[in-house]
């Protein structure tokens, strides 16, 4: 919205500024962080007096669940959400289509995961919230309308094609399977993301980090000279979205400042599968759906760890691990909790940086 000012400038005052992506995604940063501090604590107040039994604990969940996190309240993707939703309207362009299917995947499957995380809350029961199908099916609803508005403002010589990192000028046309393949990124994401969810602070910064690097590739993308030079496909607009990534980043630490060790709040369905959702939906809108594939390696590891763990044992009767996803399998192996959240947040550092390097290496 800031960035009308740019009509009460003469190019050479401080209204300029409003030109320039990378002065308002640090106002967006800025904003959400700033958000973040003040409107914490009186939400996690709120939640803590609406939720007399916090979030619902697993049973079959390692004991130290249920001694420590038993009545931490749950919904704290409320927190994220309503910064970044509020600092991207501020300061992103309203014309620009690719931000509003950012916006569009992550504030719906946002309300798909309240509506889960009532659910649970309201029973007091881990496994009543929605069924996993009819998640599933509201989730790819939302995606494929996404994949399909994408596919509409990608250039005509990118729209319904697969881009391949590393691999010079290789793109594959997918015709109509695009738009499933779309939607199969996106809600793919979403629940990846949602499986990490599991222990304080583990899936929050993951995510930051791998939205950084797909802001910085969306940047990248979206300046023709900066194709030119990296030799990757131009994708006209895509920049704005880097405004979007700085307000998760901000908004991600102001959730993180109260979500560190032990937490104060749990991010819920509610951050988990919206911010997994906003992940795989700027993956689509840059057509770097391969690379977010190894940016975001840590969520898939966890959701091939549960993939794994249900077909072993439908198959055999056996487990593969201790417990999945594949961060229980580990703390039934004794490692301490920030043992376990530090290591993950290197390895999904090291992923981010191998993604990155995709965009030089031709």
């Amino acid at each position: 919205m800031l960035y009308w000012l740019t009509a009460f400038t003469d190019g050479g005052d401080f209204f300029n500024l409003f030109r320039y992506i990378t002065f308002r995604a640090g106002g967006a940063f800025f904003t959400a962080l700033i958000f973040g501090f003040l409107f914490g604590k009186p939400l996690i107040n709120l939640l803590r007096a609406k939720q007399r039994n916090g979030q619902p604990i697993r049973e079959d969940g390692p004991q130290s669940h249920i001694e420590t996190k038993a009545g931490t309240p749950t919904m704290g993707g409320l927190l994220i959400l309503s910064a970044l939703l509020f600092a991207t309207l501020l300061w992103a362009r309203w014309d620009n289509g690719y931000v509003w299917i950012v916006l569009f995947v992550t504030a719906a499957f946002g309300l798909i995961g309240f509506a889960d995380d009532y659910s649970k809350v309201k029973k007091n029961d881990n496994y009543s919230g929605l069924s996993g199908r009819l998640r599933l099916v509201l989730g790819f609803v939302v995606a494929g309308i996404a994949g399909y508005w994408a596919s509409m403002l990608h250039p005509d010589d990118l729209s319904f094609h697969l881009a391949f990192p590393v691999l010079k000028d290789a793109l594959l046309n997918l015709s109509f399977i695009f738009i499933p393949f779309a939607m199969v990124v996106i809600v793919g994401a979403a629940n990846a993301v949602n499986l990490t969810d599991g222990l304080d602070g583990l899936a929050i910064m993951p995510v930051m980090i791998a939205a950084g690097t797909l802001g910085v590739i969306a940047y990248a993308v979206g300046r023709v000279d900066f194709t030119q030079y990296l030799d990757v496909h131009y994708v006209p607009g895509t920049g704005e979205i880097l405004i979007f990534v700085a307000a998760l980043i901000g908004g991600g630490l102001g959730f993180l400042w109260y979500n560190a060790p032990p937490a104060a709040v749990f991010m819920g369905d509610t951050g988990s599968l919206a911010l997994g959702g906003a992940l795989g939906a700027i993956a689509v809108a840059t057509k770097h759906e391969i690379v977010l594939a190894i940016v975001g390696g840590l969520f898939v590891i966890e959701a091939l760890s549960v993939i794994i763990q249900v077909g072993y044992f439908k198959l055999t009767g056996n487990r593969v691990f201790l417990m999945a996803p594949i961060h229980h399998h580990f703390e039934k192996k004794g490692w301490a909790e920030p043992q376990i959240v530090i290591r993950f947040w290197i390895i999904s550092l090291i992923l981010a940086l191998i993604g990155l390097a995709t965009l030089k290496i031709r």
